[in-house]
């Protein structure tokens, strides 16, 4: 077999793979669900279905879910947290966050694993309860929730409203009592912890938009979180549950959570001493991050979930408070590395660069069917990703690739550094793991692309869960087509 030589071109992280064949490596991340492998052929297969039969049947790009993936890993959660909290406050309480990836299937599969639904918007909420998720379970978050959006989840009876601002606990009242409803309500807090994250997706700082600063501002006695458990109090029609505070996204240390908690058990602790109220549920966000490439570390949910009960065992038997009930909302961990992006390779260029040491070096390009249309992560986070050649295996020596998509925008990059075989050509598969969370619902219709479905696999078996779009779907919403008797 011939060699593969580390590129000049290639980050420190990445390790040049003795074998093209394998998923797994010592000493390296799981990236892919844990029913893939490779058939005697050389195929990837997912969930027991072969990614010829999936890219023949459904076409490419495609989003795939691993089923028993997704449940396995939702499973995890509620029994760490339930164990870790069983003799804290006799449980815990997980809410998937729905932003990531929310279909009617994937309602289904959570909740039957014992979660609750976390939703952002209107529609997400329309969707859990369409789906059947009980309405006392599901949540809704948002910094700028709609007159509508409340009025929907008062009537439904949702079980907690996350509210965001001293202006919307006012509304909130106003609409339960225009309603003859109480309307339960948790209070977003900004702890002030900085988690090590990218910085579009910390959100426990205090210069960004969510949440109610802990921290007064200069000249004022209170601060926006202390004014608004007043508020709330004071409010006819809302019932103050508890706190929320979410610390940022893809989060692989547990500190930044136990500090979190320390901060808010002081404030539910303040909140006794000034008002006489001992609040009841205490929800710590999500965050957790997950293995995109090599590099990537994750933490597995016992480990976080053990840390985060001992400091709040420390903290409430200090503070002299009742210990909270406490929910988390994981949706990254759960959903991230069930799917797996299968598409089609196209064109495939090798340019030269010059180096940082002025010599030159070879990047490979090779572009596929989709790109940041149906994988946004990239161009806003920097998000790094992994590719493997799917549909066969292949002993060439590899060539450091860069995998991008067919948009017209040079920041088009699927996946940024890969080693691939030298032998790829078009027509072959790549799949890139660790893509179901944040893919599909960031997918868009740049260039007049239309967005992939997502097919399920389980046991062998393959079916859609969310058709992808056809071009007549683009098409029906331009009224001049319409008009000019062209669409259709």
């Amino acid at each position: 077999m011939s060699t593969t030589h580390a590129s000049p071109l290639a980050p420190d992280w990445l390790t040049v793979p003795e074998n093209f064949s394998d998923l797994e490596r010592p000493n390296t991340p799981r990236l892919f669900p844990r029913s893939a492998r490779r058939d005697p052929s050389g195929q990837l297969v997912l969930g027991g279905v072969s990614v010829e039969t999936l890219a023949r049947t459904y076409g490419t790009p495609i989003y795939v879910i691993d089923e028993d993936e997704l449940r396995t890993r939702a499973r995890a959660f509620k029994e760490a947290y339930d164990a870790a909290f069983s003799d804290l406050c006799g449980g815990a309480d997980v809410y998937y966050a729905g932003k990531v990836l929310l279909t009617s299937d994937v309602v289904r599969w959570v909740t039957e694993e014992g979660l609750r639904i976390d939703t952002a918007s209107g529609g997400e909420m329309g969707l859990a309860l369409a789906a059947g998720a009980d309405p006392a379970h599901i949540g809704l978050h948002g910094n700028n929730k709609s007159d509508a959006e409340l009025r929907r989840a008062i009537d439904a009876g949702v079980g907690r409203i996350i509210a965001d601002s001293l202006e919307e606990i006012e509304r909130i009242n106003q609409i339960a009592g225009s309603r003859g409803a109480t309307a339960p309500v948790m209070l977003r807090l900004t702890p002030g912890v900085h988690a090590s994250t990218h910085e579009f997706i910390a959100t426990a700082h205090e210069d960004q938009k969510f949440g109610l600063s802990m921290t007064p501002r200069p000249g004022a006695e209170l601060s926006a979180a202390a004014q608004a458990v007043a508020q709330a109090l004071e409010a006819e029609n809302v019932e103050l549950i508890g706190l929320h505070c979410h610390i940022g996204s893809q989060i692989f240390e547990s500190a930044g959570f136990e500090e979190a908690a320390r901060r808010l058990l002081g404030f539910i602790a303040w909140v006794k001493e000034t008002h006489g109220v001992e609040l009841g549920e205490l929800d710590l966000g999500g965050g957790y991050g997950i293995a995109y490439t090599e590099a990537d570390s994750p933490r597995e949910p016992h480990e976080i979930a053990t840390g985060i009960a001992a400091v709040i065992r420390e903290e409430t038997e200090r503070l002299g408070i009742t210990c909270p009930r406490i929910s988390i909302e994981p949706g990254r961990s759960i959903a991230g590395p069930a799917g797996v992006t299968l598409y089609s390779v196209g064109t495939i260029k090798d340019v030269t660069v010059e180096t940082e040491a002025g010599e030159s070096a070879a990047r490979r390009y090779v572009s596929v069917d989709g790109g940041m249309s149906d994988n946004a992560r990239p161009v806003l986070y920097d998000a790094d990703y992994s590719a493997i050649l799917a549909s066969r295996t292949s002993h060439a020596p590899g060539v450091l690739s860069r995998v991008v998509g067919k948009h017209c925008e040079s920041g088009d990059i699927v996946v940024r550094d890969v080693y691939l075989p030298n032998d790829v050509m078009r027509g072959d598969i790549l799949a890139v793991p660790a893509t179901g969370a944040y893919c599909f619902v960031l997918s868009s219709n740049y260039n007049m692309l239309t967005r992939p479905g997502i097919v399920a696999v389980k046991d062998g078996k393959h079916r859609l869960i969310v058709r992808g779009e056809t071009v007549d779907d683009l098409y029906a919403r331009d009224l001049g087509l319409q008009d000019l008797g062209l669409q259709g």
